[in-house]
């Protein structure tokens, strides 16, 4: 049984909190929060102890490390697990800066330490199929890909003030979708963004509308369609144009029901929040982390992935900001 503690117990935290205590090959020892009250309560749903950070990273029997903590906190607390030899799995993103992330994989490198970043979207079942079967060449050579990405509603604003913004706090699970289909490193990008879903968000220098095009050195092309707003639900589409043909993986909705009347077809709502239009795919990178923790495996998506997602949401941000096209 593999011993794991989770530091960070607000919303995400409590999804993994609820994945780590259905498992049967793991246990959900420890908990850690800088509010109080989460934390207990959470220890109270899964009779996990309480803990602090330090007496986690200390402890010989915590196998694993689950890191849900603000931004800002991530390498910290990576560089702590792995110097105590804990694998780790860590939301992303690792830290809003390319250059902290780089000090903070140098720091870890000597440690050997087993590090996932938490891009849970390559474990959803349709995702990683469509990837599979692409991998496997049934449309043959990959030459456009195109994701679709968009909210039910915004975030509160303040959270947006300190997200780090629309291309590091959101676009970055597309990014890291982007690589994981175009099989080769995007080479450049250009972008256009506005404020059309809430004017405030455009006054705290963000944006809540975007489209973002990649472009890899031998050509193959991604574009990205993000949105704070979608009226009709939690909108996640994937399509790849290849050279023998397309894969597609549309929306997931509440339930497969549809009725038909003379006005036409009508299908239940779309899932209207993450947590549950990706709930397979939180316990599918579990079960990826724990095979990892058990045969030694390096996970994927790793802090090396973690990193190039983060050097393209730094370059949109610039692209955003500028106007112009960057090189990567």
């Amino acid at each position: 049984m593999i011993g794991i503690a989770l530091i960070g117990c607000g919303r995400i935290g409590q999804v993994h909190a609820a994945s780590i205590h259905r498992s049967r090959r793991a246990r959900l020892a420890m908990v850690s929060d800088a509010v109080a009250e989460a934390a207990n309560a959470l220890a109270d749903e899964t009779g996990a102890a309480v803990a602090g950070v330090e007496d986690i990273v200390a402890d010989k029997a915590i196998d694993a490390v689950v890191i849900c903590t603000p931004t800002d906190t991530h390498a910290d607390l990576i560089e702590a697990a792995a110097a105590r030899g804990k694998a780790i799995l860590c939301e992303k993103p690792v830290d809003l800066s390319a250059e902290r992330v780089r000090q903070c994989l140098d720091t870890i490198a000597p440690y050997d330490a087993s590090l996932m970043v938490g891009f849970n979207r390559r474990f959803d079942p349709s995702f990683a199929r469509l990837q599979k079967r692409l991998a496997a060449g049934e449309i043959g050579a990959v030459e456009l890909v195109t994701i679709t990405s968009r909210d039910p509603a915004p975030p509160p604003l303040e959270y947006v003030k300190r997200s780090g913004g629309l291309f590091r706090d959101m676009m970055i699970h597309d990014f890291d979708m982007a690589r994981f289909l175009l099989g080769e490193e995007p080479v450049e990008l250009q972008v256009a963004g506005s404020a059309l879903v809430d004017p405030a968000i455009g006054e705290t220098g963000d944006v809540d509308t975007a489209l973002v095009q990649l472009k890899t050195k031998s050509g193959k092309l991604c574009q990205i369609s993000c949105s704070r707003r979608a009226t009709y639900g939690y909108d996640q589409r994937i399509e790849v144009h290849g050279s023998a043909g397309m894969l597609r993986a549309g929306n997931v909705h509440e339930t497969t029901v549809e009725i038909a009347k003379a006005d036409g077809f009508t299908a239940d709502p779309l899932e209207d929040f993450f947590m549950e239009r990706y709930a397979a795919a939180y316990a599918g990178e579990l079960d990826h982390f724990l095979d990892c923790v058990e045969s030694g495996a390096s996970p994927s998506p790793n802090g090396e992935d973690g990193l190039r997602a983060q050097v393209l949401a730094d370059a949109a941000t610039r692209a955003a900001q500028t106007g112009k096209r960057v090189r990567i």
